[in-house]
């Protein structure tokens, strides 16, 4: 039997170094999409004590690479524009959303959003349109016949 192509990008993700040294965790995914969320924490400010813009843009790219790769494709970061709009509290739950706005062959854009949530709602921190470059070529760690 056909091991589900979510599944298996799922467990790469959790697997991901770098992921789980900045406490990114995959929440969801779909066809061109994909939520995640980190706890900001002290360790991830910068000298100015507000988080630095490298912890959000992280966040923001371990989303986008999970959207813009869940067609089962390889997919590589041509651009990403990002604005920053606040800056989170401490100990906040920060959570992005990649949605993908279009796709061709070679070219697929997306729309991220960052949010810190708590009891208030959600504020957004930052946004961001990225653009990736699809290559003719299946993800390495899926298998012949994966669905």
């Amino acid at each position: 039997m056909a091991k589900d192509m979510f599944e298996s990008l799922k467990e790469e993700i959790k697997k991901e170094p770098y992921a789980n040294h900045m406490g990114i965790r995959l929440r969801d995914i779909g066809p061109g999409y994909a939520v995640m969320e980190t706890r900001y924490s002290e360790k991830m400010t910068n000298f100015n004590g507000l988080v630095h813009g490298g912890a959000i843009f992280s966040l923001i790219d371990e989303a986008f690479s999970a959207a813009s790769n869940s067609h089962g494709t390889v997919a590589v970061a041509l651009n990403l524009n990002v604005t920053f709009l606040a800056s989170p509290a401490i100990n906040s739950l920060l959570v992005v959303e990649a949605k993908e706005q279009s796709r061709s062959r070679r070219i697929a854009t997306y729309n991220i959003e960052v949010v810190q949530r708590d009891e208030n709602g959600d504020r957004k921190i930052a946004s961001c349109q990225a653009v990736v470059y699809r290559k003719d070529q299946r993800l390495e760690f899926l298998e012949e016949g994966t669905t």
